[in-house]
């Protein structure tokens, strides 16, 4: 998988791109499949993989070599004579560099070929969908000065074209069924060696991107790069392990964040969600305030422009409400899916409210407040008015749209809200974590109201919280199994299932603290905790599968809001327990990175985590999950616009000795910090540097 600004692409582990629907294998910009196909052969035959690497998420290196080439029965080249070197990078365009070196000792005359096609393919058909009943009209591939050139008039009046640029020109193309055979003759004396560059290019309604070469696009992406990395918190620790963690999902992060129209967004993942998701973005951008502050501007600043202005069944949108999911494919354009935005998401509202409260605390941003007010007001508005359907004090979900999901929290698979029996919940339903983030969110952007001169407003929302807290308190708590419901039906009956959702009520600080230590307790259970995580749904429950979505899965991103509501409440052992079962996932990946989701398989000594079989990698809300951990085992808290930054109780785990944090920003203020583990003593902490009036405060 490979990413840079609006282009990413999907390849087999030799870099090759096979047609089909089944892997979604291609080079896709804005939700359209530009590249279907794009594979190399040699001498007729598909290289053998010695071994490829994608490090950086804009640039991938394979090596391979020739197998057996034969002429009938008579062996031309021995397997292992030639070297196959690709290096890819997206920089705006697909480059790639080919050198096809003779490490023989006698001369090889064989042939190189490149198939390439373009199926324009919108991502949802890539993903399954077969409701469309025309397409548009795919145009006769042409050749050009350097190269050929693939169009396609789509459905939505949008012109989409994949230019492929060759360099030296091969000896003959081939065009047929909008397919395209580029063949080189090679004649290679030992040692000799032939480089080929290619380029393609993805525009639509004749906008392009200007070619470079190489070597001029990596040294532009290194540069972008690392001036993001040089913007972020440095965060050194003495695992290297850790640290090799935290600085992949650094890179996967900055990589993400795909431009769409003036703004930025992150996109939440690789390769079936590279387009702005309301939910994903709001959590990762949370999670990742310890890091930068800057996404979660962007992010608030391109959703308040996207903002749901009137009732329209069709998109589950509704006033004040904030977008699901925005797609700019073939598609959504001509209106066979609803995602033009579609907004059927119960939770972003809440998230969205909940970020602005959570970047002002660290920015104290109250310009940029200012300019969110009217986007705040609606979405409380939404709250109050059209997410509380019957009046009852709860944010209740159901589907109006025929092309929308039936269920519109997080875990919005269809199967995904079960009752204990295993029967799936019939709505509107009330979410547990989603009255969560609205009390959260309440008692926080009070104090931006504050700031904004308007105390009425935040003494009210402070009201309405409490109100809240105690009414959740009330409709959810089930004593026998010592936890709070995953949510209420549409007959106001629990739904009575053991899930992770009760955890993030523990991050949101709803939970009454006598309740809490049972709630602590029934997550960490043996039908909870698998070994590597906290799972979905307990083990116990009919609906179980290890192996679902929703079910009984392990997420990343799930498993850092529970560890972050643990620690608040002052588990730190459980807190330590769940960021150590994500920390030795990672790093029982090959590329330490933490997926998308795992299995709830339960862990054993000799059988190292399952991979859930279609997760992403990467996926925004995981790549951010470590910073949200870290963020909550050392205690961090900030409050820019008084000049505070508490740390409180900070720990590490019996994994890291030491972590040092270097141009942590808070507010105009800037420091580094210093937290070392003493055996049998706390955390210590140390105050290397400071520039500006930020100050430091310690409860141990």
């Amino acid at each position: 998988m490979l990413k840079e600004g609006r282009l990413f692409a999907c390849s087999r582990r030799d870099g090759d791109i096979y047609p089909g629907f089944v892997t979604g294998e291609g080079l896709y910009a804005e939700d359209a499949r530009h590249l279907s196909e794009f594979r190399v052969a040699i001498g007729g035959r598909t290289p053998i993989l010695l071994s490829s690497s994608a490090n950086l998420l804009y640039r991938a290196v394979v090596h391979a070599s020739n197998p057996d080439l034969f002429d009938g029965d008579k062996l031309l080249v021995p397997q292992l004579t030639l070297n196959l070197h690709r290096d890819r990078l997206l920089a705006e365009w697909l480059y790639e560099h080919i050198d096809l070196r003779n490490n023989g000792r006698e001369p090889v005359s064989t042939d190189l070929h490149l198939y390439v096609a373009a199926d324009f393919a919108d991502i949802f058909e890539v993903r399954g969908l077969r409701q469309r009943i025309s397409r548009g009209e795919a145009l006769v591939p042409k050749l050009t000065k350097k190269g050929l050139c693939f169009a396609y008039q789509g459905e939505d009046g949008v012109m989409r074209r994949t230019d492929v640029w060759v360099d030296p020109a091969p000896d003959n193309i081939v065009l047929r069924d909008h397919r395209a055979s580029l063949r080189w003759q090679l004649r290679l004396a030992p040692g000799d060696h032939l480089n080929i560059d290619i380029a393609v290019g993805a525009s639509t309604d004749g906008g392009t991107h200007r070619r470079q070469s190489f070597q001029a696009a990596n040294a532009a992406v290194h540069r972008s790069a690392q001036q993001w990395e040089d913007s972020c918190t440095t965060i050194q620790t003495d695992s290297r392990l850790f640290s090799r963690l935290t600085h992949a999902s650094i890179r996967d992060l900055r990589g993400l964040i795909t431009p769409m129209e003036d703004d930025a967004i992150m996109a939440a993942g690789i390769p079936w969600f590279v387009a702005p998701f309301g939910r994903d973005s709001l959590i990762t951008c949370n999670a990742m305030l310890l890091l930068t502050q800057t996404p979660a501007r962007d992010t608030l600043r391109f959703l308040s422009r996207h903002q749901a202005l009137t009732d329209d069944a069709v998109r589950d949108a509704e006033p004040g409400k904030i977008l699901h999911e925005l797609r700019s494919g073939e598609l959504a354009r001509a209106g066979y899916v609803p995602h033009s935005p579609y907004y059927g998401s119960v939770d972003a509202t809440p998230l969205f409210i909940l970020l602005a409260a959570e970047y002002f605390r660290w920015t104290g941003d109250l310009e940029f407040m200012v300019e969110l007010q009217g986007a705040l007001e609606a979405a409380l508005g939404w709250i109050a008015h059209h997410g509380d359907r019957d009046g009852d004090g709860f944010i209740e979900y159901e589907r109006r749209s025929r092309g929308g999901l039936d269920n519109q929290g997080w875990k919005d698979s269809g199967d995904a809200i079960v009752h204990a029996d295993g029967s799936l919940a019939k709505g509107p339903i009330a979410l547990i974590e989603v009255q969560g983030y609205v009390y959260l969110a309440k008692v926080r952007i009070a104090d931006v109201f504050d700031a904004l001169g308007m105390p009425d407003t935040a003494k009210s929302l402070r009201t309405e919280a409490e109100e809240l807290k105690k009414r959740v308190n009330d409709a959810y708590w089930m004593p026998e199994e010592g936890t709070f419901a995953l949510a209420l039906d549409g007959a106001k009956r629990q739904v009575r299932s053991v899930t992770s959702n009760p955890g993030h009520c523990l991050y949101c600080e709803v939970i009454d603290s006598d309740k809490a230590a049972s709630v602590a307790e029934r997550l960490m259970a043996p039908d909870m905790f698998s070994g590597w995580g906290v799972r979905t749904l307990s083990q116990d429950s009919p609906a179980y599968n290890p192996m679902s979505y929703h079910n009984g899965s392990v997420w990343p991103h799930d498993n850092a809001i529970i560890a972050a509501g643990l620690k608040r409440y002052g588990f730190v052992e459980a807190t330590e327990k769940i960021a150590t079962a994500l920390f030795e996932a990672a790093i029982d990946s090959s590329d330490s990175r933490l997926l998308e989701l795992y299995c709830g398989f339960a862990r054993s000594s000799d059988v190292p985590v399952v991979a859930y079989p279609v997760a992403c990698k990467p996926q925004a809300w995981a790549a951010a999950a470590p910073f949200m951990l870290l963020q909550a085992m050392l205690g961090i808290s900030p409050d820019a616009s008084n000049g505070i930054l508490t740390v409180d109780q900070p720990m590490l785990p019996r994994w890291l000795r030491r972590a040092e944090l270097s141009n942590l920003r808070i507010g105009s203020s800037r420091m580094s910090l210093a937290f070392t583990r003493r055996l049998g003593e706390a955390t210590a902490i140390s105050l290397l540097n400071r520039e500006g009036d930020v100050q430091v405060t310690i409860r141990h």
